[in-house]
């Protein structure tokens, strides 16, 4: 016999052969009610216990949620049906659902909750701990008997789930202590590890259970990872080749797209730790390693770098590069700076050069050279980028200190390897009319002139105080000027409120999105944890209630954010209503491709290069998708191969809002039927599409680009 019917032989044995009376009453009620047995548990823990009760439970959370997210995970990968929907005569006691069956969520959740719990019993005598422990080990077995029981289940979904739940809980023990020895020789390091572990699976966790689908700039942006080039439209390819290699190792699914963005925001906490260290570094003193710890992690919880955790677009991996450079940055000045000093020491000499000498040389060399191509890979990410080098001249040039680095060769070569990395976005710009510098003119407004407009002023400053939250930005802008004349302070200052300034003024003029000046905080991070949290001891008592309430309001509103979605509010008061409903649009369109494809070839276009990405990624089969120039702003599709040569081809059209498809689009057609399709959430209409499916199209003269 076969595992599988091995497998088959043990399910119909116990859900068939063991059936009676007793058992039909009782094992519904443990499989539906199991939890109820875990709380009385924990009850029990923290009567007997309090303060030796609260380190196994919350392991017990940690590990149900690890095991329950994970089991999922692995039925996806497996995809084994339930017993309950391929066999015959199946003694079924509770509803069976649809998802797949290999591991049992039960049996994994609640032996991990058992083992978990049972680390209570290490301190109980040995009788005790003894019988403790196969209490609860009879409890976990009970319920994924019952998972067999009932018929939902196979007996082989059960052991892996058992041993799924056991590992996991394992794991989480062990890290646990291992995080306790470690914390008494590095607390500061270990809270900031630890930190960084929860942040990063909770991301993977959020990304993985579907709750929002893939933004518009997203979707556009894998679109341009499925055509590699050397630059693109709006921005540089860093953006396209991280997806690339995303969905190379994961496909082209949500979580091979995002899971650049959780590296990314992790890889920004860490050089931002490393950075917060190196600027206060005292012998003796836990400062340095406080501040690093608490900027890293300050940039966790506000809501403006939150969002880029899970979010993958330019600026998860832009955040990354600048604070990247600002770290090269700092260690190449210094670098520098000492090798300068030994030079000056030993002028007037003729001194050959020692081997130490070449080594420290070549050091400050490649140090150089790494920031180059750090600010040039910043610059393949976002154009803002080049405010480096304005931040890095305006620093040297105020700087007593460093000031003599100007008249090196060490600043220019940074500048020539950047610019070396930057040059495919020039030879493309070359070969395709310098589009990148029209747009990035008409995005700055640079054609309108000097404009006062006090109201987008007024946006700008309270976006900032949206997405920082206003105690930490009142606090943080207080901590850079009052920082300013200490060396490190200085650093801080001009990587910071320079970027801030320009974009406060910029305001007057036009429109300022709430993210462009997003870099300049995170200096602004490493000042804020420098002067209030690393000297803590310190601080007075009001600002320290300041310092806490902006923390835990920062850390509120981005619980909160993550939340929305789940919530389904009405579209007008949930701004993550834009990045849900496109899966469900994708179905739609699929459908009435399926139907439409039996009459001949068909193409999918839009009139918005968002509803034309989203499309390419949810529709089935992902097609190539188009945008039609109906008198609009200039997008990337524009530059690819359009539809007009798709003659006799059928086409489905899809636009936002209820409206009446254009005259010029209806011409280009023997005929067009229109759909209204609504997403709706919680019986709230999210919002309206027009479909229509357009038969035999004839050709079409597209409209020139009405601006950049």
């Amino acid at each position: 016999m076969s595992l599988h019917e091995i497998d088959t032989f043990l399910f119909s044995y116990i859900n068939r052969g063991l059936q009676n009376s007793i058992l039909d009453v009782t094992m519904p009620v443990i499989t539906d009610k199991y939890y109820f047995l875990t709380l009385i548990l924990t009850a029990w823990l923290l009567i007997r216990d309090k303060k030796r009760a609260l380190v196994p439970i919350a392991l017990t959370v940690i590990s149900v949620a690890l095991s329950d997210w994970t089991s999922n995970i692995l039925k996806h990968i497996i995809e084994r049906l339930r017993p309950c929907n391929v066999l015959e005569a199946v003694n079924l006691l509770v509803g069976c659902t649809d998802s797949f069956s290999m591991p049992s969520n039960h049996a994994a959740n609640a032996f991990a909750a058992i083992f978990s719990l049972s680390y209570r019993a290490t301190g109980e005598p040995a009788d005790r701990k003894r019988w403790l422990r196969w209490l609860l080990l009879s409890i976990a077995v009970v319920v994924g008997f019952s998972r067999v029981y009932v018929g939902v289940h196979y007996p082989a979904d059960v052991v892996v789930g058992a041993f799924t739940g056991i590992i996991i809980s394992i794991l989480v023990i062990n890290l646990y202590k291992w995080a306790y020895l470690r914390y008494k020789l590095q607390p500061y390091n270990t809270v900031f590890l630890m930190s960084m572990l929860f942040f990063i699976l909770f991301r993977l966790y959020y990304i993985t259970s579907g709750v929002v689908d893939l933004s518009p700039d997203e979707a556009h942006y894998w679109e341009w990872s499925r055509r590699l080039d050397l630059s693109y439209y709006s921005k540089g390819p860093m953006i396209a080749y991280l997806i690339a290699v995303g969905a190379a190792i994961f496909g082209d699914n949500v979580f091979g797209i995002r899971i650049m963005a959780v590296i990314f925001s992790a890889l920004g906490s860490i050089a931002l730790y490393l950075l917060g260290k190196r600027l206060f570094r005292l012998s003796g003193s836990p400062i340095d390693e406080r501040t690093g710890a608490a900027a890293a992690i300050l940039m966790q919880i506000i809501p403006l770098y939150s969002a880029y955790g899970i979010l993958f677009t330019i600026d998860s991996p832009f955040i990354f590069f600048w604070i990247l450079s600002l770290l090269l940055f700092w260690e190449a000045i210094n670098r520098a700076q000492s090798a300068e000093r030994r030079a000056q020491e030993k002028s007037g000499f003729w001194i050959p050069a020692s081997a130490g000498r070449l080594r420290r040389l070549n050091s400050v060399f490649w140090l150089w050279l790494l920031l180059g191509v750090s600010i040039g890979l910043g610059l393949l990410t976002k154009y803002t980028m080049a405010f480096f080098y304005v931040c890095a001249f305006l620093f040297l040039f105020t700087s007593k200190q460093h000031k003599n680095i100007l008249r090196t060769k060490w600043p220019y070569i940074s500048l020539l390897a950047s610019l070396i990395v930057f040059s495919p976005v020039i030879i493309w710009n070359f070969s395709n009319d310098w589009v990148t510098v029209r747009h990035t003119a008409g995005q700055a407004h640079i054609s309108e002139g000097f404009n006062i407009s006090i109201m987008s002023l007024a946006e700008f400053v309270g976006s900032q105080l949206g997405v920082i939250t206003p105690v930490i930005l009142i606090l943080m802008v207080y901590a850079l000027f009052k920082l300013r004349k200490e060396p490190a302070g200085h650093f801080l200052f001009w990587f910071s409120i320079p970027f801030f300034l320009f974009f406060l003024l910029k305001s007057i003029q036009a429109k300022v999105q709430a993210n462009w000046a997003m870099p300049g905080y995170a200096a602004g991070f490493i000042a804020f944890s420098a002067l209030f949290i690393a000297k803590w001891e310190t601080v007075r008592k009001g600002v320290r209630i300041a310092v806490i309430a902006g923390i835990t309001l920062a850390f509120f509103i981005t619980a909160a954010a993550y939340c929305l979605p789940i919530l389904k509010l009405p579209s007008g008061l949930d701004p993550s209503s834009r990045i849900r409903g496109w899966e469900e649009l994708g179905t739609e369109v699929s459908r009435l491709s399926d139907e439409l494809s039996a009459e001949g070839p068909l193409f999918i276009f839009s009139d918005r290069y968002q509803v034309s990405s989203e499309l390419a990624f949810y529709v089935k089969g992902q097609p190539i998708t188009y945008c039609a120039n109906m008198d609009r702003r200039m997008n990337q599709y524009d530059l690819w191969p359009g539809f007009n040569n798709l003659i006799h081809f059928n086409a489905i059209f899809v636009t936002i809002n209820d409206v009446q498809i254009p005259g010029e689009l209806a011409a280009a057609f023997n005929r067009c039927d229109k759909e209204r399709f609504d997403v709706s959430t919680s019986g709230r209409n999210l919002r309206s599409y027009s479909i229509f499916t357009c038969y035999d199209f004839k050709g079409m003269q597209q409209k020139g680009m009405s601006s950049y």
